[in-house]
């Protein structure tokens, strides 16, 4: 793959904002997921120092719930990442550092679903997360 378009928009196609997941790789060292975090990138940016120009990513952090694939499905669980006073566990990364797009579908639980959630607001409806790793062939790779 040359190219993946990954989006972190505060107004999509007029409609909502789109803030889209993705496989931090955190230890290149460690083959799957063992080497690899999943974040919301919620903004894209560039810093220039010393005439050297980064280009960087603000995110939010997701937890593994386990240090395994769950059991039933075969798929991590995640959920987003809150420090001691409950705001979101914000980091900022090199660009490089994304390895691939996620796709995350919630765990639904056992509350009803309210009939008016919108597909764009599922990341911050739920709390517990699926890294999907049947979206792709690469997705495959990375989350088995």
């Amino acid at each position: 793959m040359r190219r993946e378009h990954i989006r972190a928009c505060p107004l999509w196609r007029n409609e909502a904002p789109r803030y889209d997941c993705v496989f931090v790789n955190t230890d290149a060292g460690i083959e799957g997921m063992g080497g690899m975090e999943i974040a919301r990138v919620m903004c894209f940016f560039s810093l220039t120092f010393e005439a050297v120009s980064y280009p960087c990513a603000v995110v939010h952090w997701f937890d593994k719930a386990d240090d395994r694939p769950d059991e039933d499905t075969g798929m991590w669980i995640v959920r987003p990442s809150y420090d001691a006073n409950h705001s979101p566990s914000i980091g900022i990364i090199h660009i490089d550092s994304i390895y691939h797009a996620a796709h995350l579908i919630p765990i639904y639980g056992t509350h009803t679903i309210p009939q008016d959630l919108k597909h764009y607001d599922s990341y911050d409806a739920f709390r517990v997360f699926y890294i999907n790793k049947f979206a792709d062939h690469h997705a495959f790779e990375i989350a088995s």
